[in-house]
C-alpha cells in the first residue's frame, strides 16, 4: 500500500504565492510519474503539472510560467510552487502518483485565492 499526504494549501490574495507538497510513503514501490490535478465544484478535474521519472514536465497552458511542478526522488515527494496566483486558480488540488504497485491520489488541499 502506497499512502500521500499533502500539505500547503490556504487562502491567498491575488498575485501571491503557494507551494504544495505530496509526500509518498509505503515499501516495494518505484515511481513513474508525479502530477497534480484541481477541481472546482461541478468541473471535471483538470491535469495542471506532471513530471515523469526522467524528469520531462508537461503544464496545463493556464499555468505555464507561473506555476512550476519539481520532486525530490530521495524522499517520493512532489511540489508545486504556484506564483502569481489568479482568483480562476482558487480549487482542491489533488496529487497523483502513479507507481509500479498502482496510482494513488492524495487527499486534496484547498487553494483559494481573493481578489
Amino acid at each position: 500500500q502506497v499512502q500521500l499526504v499533502e500539505s500547503g494549501g490556504g487562502l491567498v490574495q491575488a498575485g501571491g504565492s503557494l507551494r504544495l507538497s505530496c509526500a509518498a510513503s509505503g515499501r516495494g514501490f518505484s515511481i513513474n510519474y508525479m502530477a497534480w490535478y484541481r477541481q472546482t465544484p461541478g468541473k471535471q478535474r483538470e491535469l495542471v503539472a506532471r513530471i515523469t521519472s526522467g524528469g520531462s514536465t508537461n503544464y496545463a497552458d493556464s499555468v505555464k510560467g507561473r506555476f512550476t511542478i519539481s520532486r525530490n526522488g530521495a524522499k517520493n515527494t512532489v511540489y508545486l510552487q504556484m506564483n502569481s496566483l489568479k482568483p480562476e486558480d482558487t480549487a482542491v488540488y489533488y496529487c497523483d502518483i502513479l507507481t509500479t504497485r498502482g496510482d494513488y491520489w492524495g487527499q486534496g488541499t484547498q487553494v483559494t485565492v481573493s481578489s
